[in-house]
């Protein structure tokens, strides 16, 4: 998988899904080229021959076998069009993944890059994380509702994305839908981007009330790539 998305950096896994007899894995790629490479490889049977090849060597088997795949972008299943391009591009960035990142994920790679580089696992990616906590960055914090003081330092280091981070958050929460922020746009639109931004994360906890915890609102500047203003909300000191 990662080889045939452009090596380590190229994709990131989010979730596995084990239904015998089939095995589904949901990726999230960094970028457009990784993602355009990865559809190439696909196309020419270089994924399927490489998941083939591995398994033949995790089950000790004498030859390969034959492995049947399928590839989906939402409800989209992209096998149909991976002559276009293009289409299949547009097809996955209009599906943006909606789960959560599996923390067995990071205990797998973990466990994979031991084997591939024998070296020791640090100690936070084995460590089990409470069910009242989440993680960031490798750290460990305290899963609590979001704050009055979340809520200014949001509104005042989102700027013009607050937009995007509300119809990140508005794929768990009905009242943030695009009518929502649009209307929250409207209305708020004399006092600028402060009260909008402010507004949206206020429209939000009044909307989930003790579920409006503050892993989602970083999980979703993290997918808006904001992880600055994240840090600054958990108040992490910057690395120097």
């Amino acid at each position: 998988m990662y080889n045939s998305a452009g090596g380590l950096d190229g994709c990131e896994i989010l979730k596995l899904h084990d239904a015998d007899p089939f095995f589904g894995v949901e990726v999230k790629f960094v970028d457009v080229v990784s993602c355009q490479q990865f559809l190439e490889s696909y196309s020419s049977g270089a994924v399927r021959q490489s998941i083939s090849q591995h398994a033949c060597r995790l089950l000790a088997l004498a030859q390969e076998f034959t492995v049947e795949t399928q590839l989906k972008a939402g409800t989209h299943i992209l096998d149909r069009c991976l002559d276009k391009l293009e289409l299949c591009l547009q097809q996955i960035h209009q599906s943006p993944p909606g789960r959560l990142r599996d923390e067995e994920i990071d205990r797998l790679e973990e466990r994979l890059r031991r084997e591939v580089l024998g070296a020791p696992p640090p100690q936070q990616l084995i460590q089990q994380v409470p069910s009242n906590c989440f993680r960031f960055q490798n750290k460990v914090f305290e899963d609590r509702m979001l704050t009055a003081a979340d809520v200014q330092s949001f509104a005042n280091g989102v700027g013009r994305q607050w937009k995007h981070v509300g119809r990140t958050l508005g794929r768990e929460c009905r009242a943030l839908k695009d009518t929502a922020i649009d209307n929250l746009a409207y209305e708020y639109a004399r006092e600028g981007l402060y009260e909008q931004a402010y507004q949206l994360l206020s429209r939000f906890i009044q909307a989930e009330g003790r579920a409006a915890k503050l892993s989602r609102l970083v999980r979703a500047l993290e997918d808006c790539k904001l992880t600055g203003l994240a840090e600054s909300i958990l108040d992490i000191q910057p690395r120097e």
